[in-house]
């Protein structure tokens, strides 16, 4: 396939370094530039025009909330990755709402970040959380995430099978509306895909 071109953004050079090494050991990566700054990162996007550009969340000035924001309003082709050294859900969702798709801990491994990228460019949404497990393997049910009526209902139809245009249809939104519902759901939920989401789900009893 066509290498990647990817972007990455943070204020700490050795992190930059770092995810420099990684994707360099990537075979189909291109790096088109290492930014150490929102501003400077967008005008390398504009000179290089990047598949996917991953940016740390918390940065002086313009964070990775309003950076992703911006890349998708005056980019909206170019896919956004988030990353970070913790896992703080209200950041997530933030980078999620804003239209991030996926989340890397800083800690990833290469084959993570392997397979961040190449969900991302299938147009899915990569999530790399820390949850907590028992030793048998179980996930923990933890706090049941708070909900909208929306995300509900869109949950319910998500159970049943229907397809995000099959639920846009019956619920009168565009698709791409259905799609930020899931993507907030599995946020919500800190799963990585339906099948996670309607597992987990189901133990909360909310399906």
């Amino acid at each position: 396939m066509d290498k990647l071109k990817v972007l990455v953004v943070d204020d700490h050079p050795m992190v930059l370094e770092g995810m420099h090494n990684m994707l360099s050991r990537i075979s189909f990566v291109s790096i088109t530039g290492m930014s150490n700054g929102a501003e400077p990162a967008m005008e390398q996007i504009q000179a290089e025009m990047p598949d996917i550009v991953i940016t740390d969340i918390s940065m002086p000035g313009m964070n990775g909330v309003e950076l992703t924001a911006r890349i998708r309003k005056e980019y909206p082709g170019i896919k956004v990755i988030a990353m970070s050294t913790f896992n703080e859900r209200s950041l997530i969702s933030q980078m999620i709402e804003q239209g991030a798709s996926g989340y890397l801990l800083k800690n990833a491994s290469r084959e993570q970040i392997e397979e961040a990228l190449l969900t991302v460019k299938e147009n899915r949404l990569y999530m790399n959380l820390d949850l907590e497990w028992h030793d048998t393997g179980h996930q923990q049910v933890g706090k049941t995430p708070v909900l909208t009526s929306r995300e509900k209902e869109v949950l319910l139809l998500i159970a049943e099978g229907f397809t995000n245009s099959q639920i846009a249809e019956k619920i009168f939104v565009s698709p791409y509306t259905v799609d930020s519902h899931r993507k907030n759901l599995l946020t919500k939920f800190e799963v990585g895909n339906t099948a996670g989401l309607i597992k987990l789900a189901a133990k909360h009893g909310l399906v």
